[in-house]
């Protein structure tokens, strides 16, 4: 399953992003250090079910209101703070929670309501802009750590049998979160040899690896109490993705449509009034909706959707048995929805499937326009597909 990383500083709202995210029960606190050992849930993306375009009477079954939500996991790791690739705060073990991470999500504390360390100060007292860098610093300085293990001996090494340097790196980078195709990617930026790299060299890579390997989405959190200015300057901050977000909100509207007092789906821009409300749910509910009003949305969920289909450039494709309809061979109409990298191939599903259909591939047939499609045939975002195999 893919895993997006939640990560920031103490007492920024990671572990109530994570619950309005999951409803996984964690703990929150106004303290840092609320979360010791990695959170681990699922959450989903959130797309649109194609069984309407396809006619399907009565819908697909998976889907509510022609909207579909495809799990991910996602990691809530405690707080970081500056040097926390030193051994300061909690230390390097919450880094290494993140190896399996794709995409991170660093969830600010737009309200400069709390330090650098995360212990609270009051709203407006700490300048959020200046915690956007550490994170990034941080992974890269983890990253260049690991780089450094032995390097004097594996450079004689190098030098001595004439290795090829994206081998090299990659057996040093082995379970660091960092795939070969980030790493020859960096490697094709450094226009210098691998054998003359210096110290600064080896921070420049471990800086391109953390961008290649661990892209990030900045989630301004607690836009609900935030100064509107804070807010302003961090949509403004350019080169990065910023989404305003308050996953108090979140669970607020979670938990309601869950007791069936509202009607809403994650995502949407507003809900809807379902069951008898108490003047102080009313209140609180509309305090909610004009925020959503404000911004669009509680953010959290745009930032798990921006994340995987933005950052890491994921498509869904819906495998499918019979193209006629859509069904596998027990009549379950589009039975699953699978997350995988644009420019996969039609063999690239298969073998998504299962490792045999993927060796027996014959062909595959594009559901939607009933074309026989070849091996090398790059999919599209929404594909409906059926693989043929000698299996």
């Amino acid at each position: 399953m893919l895993s997006v990383g939640l990560a920031g500083k103490p007492n920024s709202g990671k572990s109530t992003f994570f619950k309005a995210a999951t409803l996984v029960d964690v703990d929150i606190a106004n303290y840092p250090f609320t979360t010791i050992d990695a959170n681990h849930g699922v959450s989903y993306v959130r797309v649109a079910c194609p069984c309407k375009e396809l006619g399907i009477k009565h819908g697909c079954g998976r889907c509510k209101d022609g909207v579909r939500f495809i799990p991910i996991e996602l990691i809530d790791v405690a707080g970081l703070v500056p040097d926390a690739h030193l051994g300061k705060g909690l230390g390097n073990e919450f880094l290494d929670a993140l190896r399996v991470a794709e995409a991170v999500i660093h969830v600010l504390d737009a309200s400069g309501g709390t330090d650098a360390e995360g212990n609270p100060i009051g709203l407006g007292n700490h300048d959020p802009v200046s915690d956007v860098k550490f994170l990034e610093y941080e992974i890269s300085m983890w990253l260049n750590g690991i780089l450094n293990r032995n390097w004097e001996k594996l450079m004689r090494n190098y030098k001595a049998l004439g290795g090829k340097p994206e081998q090299v790196l990659i057996d040093q980078m082995a379970g660091a979160g960092v795939s070969d195709t980030h790493i020859r990617r960096a490697l094709a930026e450094m226009k210098k040899d691998l054998g003359s790299w210096n110290e600064e060299d080896l921070k420049r890579f471990a800086g391109l690896l953390r961008a290649y390997s661990k892209p990030m989405i900045l989630a301004a959190n607690k836009m609900d109490v935030a100064p509107p200015e804070n807010v302003k300057r961090l949509l403004a901050l350019k080169d990065v993705i910023v989404l305003p977000v308050s996953g108090a909100a979140e669970i607020a509207l979670r938990m309601a449509e869950k007791a069936g007092l509202i009607r809403y789906l994650p995502g949407d821009a507003d809900f809807e009034i379902a069951g008898q409300l108490s003047k102080a749910q009313t209140a609180g509910l509309e305090k909610i909706r004009a925020l959503m009003k404000e911004y669009g949305s509680t953010g959290v969920q745009q930032c798990i959707n921006r994340a995987v289909f933005e950052l890491l450039d994921y498509i869904v494709l819906y495998p499918v048995e019979d193209e006629n309809k859509y069904t596998d061979r027990k009549g379950v109409v589009l039975p699953d929805a699978f997350l995988m990298k644009r420019g996969s191939t039609a063999r690239d599903l298969a073998f998504r499937v299962h490792s045999d259909i993927g060796e027996s591939f014959l062909f595959a047939i594009d559901a939607k326009s009933k074309m026989r499609l070849g091996e090398k045939y790059e999919l599209k975002d929404g594909d409906v597909i059926k693989i043929v195999s000698t299996k």
